[in-house]
């Protein structure tokens, strides 16, 4: 193969890797991926995405794609601890605790109101071919499967990068000027002295991928099943629907749980035990693969070194309570490509870059602190629930069981005293404000002043605001019949939103897109304005006057606000834009 030539080099073509290719050309920025696996994943994997996620997809063309595969959330919408699957005795089969979860049941009006999509379950070895298929459409011949990064080294502007061919050992030299790091940090950060920083390899986890008819036992509706067995805590399991189908015509299933060393690696003993865990000696399975993860919180110590920029799982890996993993990644990356994209276009000075770690770091940051703080409340809850402890006898756990389900007094505290436990659980799976919620307090935005909103400590409940660096609040608004959302107002560009009255500014950023040579589409709202309210909630939560204006990034996040009107409209855009665009001039004039 000749030498290539691109602006930008992926390397990793899982999950994150491949979106980043997607927004990439979306953006229209050239590029190359390499994965040195030939295939996408065949392992589960993660297997839930959040609203944040789904509004990506959804503004870059992944959404329906996704959503045809994927389990709808009435399937899905709800946690379960059970005793067993199967068994004729008093305490099998026995609910112990559930609740709604990830927008589910209660949860779904208070979703839908806050975003134009709901979150879904898809695995990731389902959602990885419709990314690649996605990003070889609209890249074609530039995503190199069975391809590996063999060297590379950095010279001033631009890197230089040998990639082999694993089948015929081929190498292919690739210049590029930035290199995106999705390797799940297994070849790039260790070779620039990348740190991952926090608590590494807490609990070594066995996943158990499988085919079996769980019909006959199988209660639908739950995107995770925790088995507290009464009798063995070592048969203490954790199992999930995996597709293609969903509900009780699974076909397709996962099951995590802690192996012995005797069974780590032996394919008939795991067959052996998840028919043990499910009560089910006969059950007619087919085991497809089995993979051993570490559970961890870790974060590099850095996003960005020179001309590599890390995302994923090579930046942060935390535990998988609260689905951060895939989904942080996937919003990596929509963050760094349109920055990307604006710096090679020649549009943005190159420390418009620096952003991406300064916006998505302190996110990683949480991200892994509440995944491990959430895994450890977990541990810990399940059992204390129920009243069991690390060396309670066989005999005691199985009478604390009875305990909890008798239909005496007794038996009614513990379970109310239970409830309380449980519904701690909702930091892990209704951490609504934790998904859509968050802010960037310092990067490509523009400051005003104001205070963020209050947030729950428990992460739950969101509250919409423009205030700069936050998501864009979604609202429906209407135009000649139309009806859309305000995150389609942006497009792959800026968009300026101003009120009824905020006609100058939509003014303004003409000029200013014609000066920066950056898109800005404007949208007045309100009445008499060309897109109208639809249903009031714009009014609620735009936080700025009839006069007022927000500036929109093209991650559909508020970089710039003004509360009401001004008499130099043009100059105070234009700031603003200077600003994001340019952070090197703007760090010199703010020490000035």
């Amino acid at each position: 193969m000749e030498a290539i030539e691109v602006p930008v080099l992926i390397v990793g073509g899982g999950g994150c890797g491949l979106s980043a290719s997607c927004f990439l050309s979306d953006h229209g920025v050239d590029h190359l991926l390499v994965e040195r696996h030939t295939d996408t994943s065949k392992l589960p994997k993660a297997h839930y995405l959040n609203q944040r996620t789904m509004e990506i997809f959804r503004q870059h063309g992944l959404y329906d794609a996704a959503v045809e595969k994927s389990a709808p959330l009435e399937k899905f919408g709800r946690v379960r601890w059970q005793t067993t699957l199967t068994g004729g005795g008093p305490l099998d089969t026995r609910v112990i605790h559930e609740m709604d979860a990830f927008g589910g049941g209660a949860l779904t009006p208070v979703y839908a109101a806050a975003g134009p999509v709901l979150p879904i379950k898809l695995p990731q070895l389902r959602l990885e071919p419709i990314l690649r298929s996605q990003a070889e459409q609209r890249n074609p011949g530039r995503v190199l499967f069975g391809h590996e990064l063999a060297a590379f080294t950095e010279d001033g502007d631009h890197v230089a990068a040998e990639i082999r061919d694993i089948a015929t050992g081929e190498i292919t030299t690739v210049t590029a000027r930035y290199v995106i790091a999705a390797d799940g940090g297994r070849t790039l950060g260790p070779q620039l002295g990348v740190e991952m920083q926090g608590v590494p390899k807490m609990v070594d986890v066995t996943t158990a991928y499988f085919s079996a008819d769980l019909s006959q036992w199988w209660h639908e509706g739950t995107i995770i099943t925790w088995f507290l067995n009464p009798y063995r805590p070592d048969l203490s399991s954790t199992l999930l629907e995996m597709g293609p189908s969903w509900g009780k015509a699974c076909e397709e299933w996962g099951l995590h749980f802690i192996p012995g060393d005797a069974d780590r690696d032996d394919h008939e003993a795991i067959s052996a035990r998840i028919r043990e865990v499910l009560g089910l000696p006969g059950l007619d399975l087919t085991l497809h693969k089995v993979s051993h993860w570490s559970v961890e919180g870790v974060l590099a110590d850095r996003y960005r070194d020179g001309r590599v920029l890390i995302v994923g799982d090579a930046a942060h890996r935390q535990p998988p309570t609260t689905g951060l993993g895939l989904n942080g990644g996937i919003q990596d990356v929509h963050n760094l490509a349109w920055k990307l994209a604006a710096v090679v276009s020649g549009r943005a000075d190159d420390s418009l870059l620096d952003t991406y770690e300064a916006e998505r770091r302190p996110l990683g940051k949480r991200n892994v602190e509440w995944g491990l703080s959430t895994w450890f409340h977990h541990r810990m809850m399940t059992e204390a629930a129920v009243g069991l402890g690390a060396h309670i006898p066989p005999h005691a756990r199985s009478s604390a069981f009875t305990t909890y389900f008798d239909a005496s007094p007794v038996g009614e505290v513990v379970r109310a005293r239970a409830a309380e436990i449980f519904a701690t659980h909702r930091a892990e799976c209704q951490a609504h404000d934790l998904e859509i919620g968050f802010g960037y307090e310092d990067g490509a935005v523009l400051p005003d002043g104001s205070e963020p909103p209050a947030r729950s400590p428990m992460g739950t409940d969101y509250r919409p605001t423009t205030r700069p660096g936050h998501r864009l609040p979604h609202a429906w608004v209407e135009r000649d019949g139309d009806r859309l959302s305000t995150h389609d107002l942006a497009g792959t560009g800026f968009a300026l939103i101003a009120g009824p009255q905020g006609a100058a500014w939509c003014e303004a950023a003409a000029q200013v897109a014609e000066k920066f040579a950056v898109p800005i589409t404007t949208a007045r709202i309100g009445e008499g304005a060309e897109y109208a309210d639809a249903d009031g909630r714009w009014a609620q939560v735009r936080e700025f006057g009839d006069a007022g204006a927000v500036l929109v990034r093209p991650d559909n996040h508020v970089a710039w606000r003004s509360t009401g009107g001004s008499d130099t409209p043009a100059d105070v855009l234009s700031q603003a834009v200077a600003h994001i665009l340019d952070q090197r001039a703007a760090a010199a004039a703010a020490e000035r």
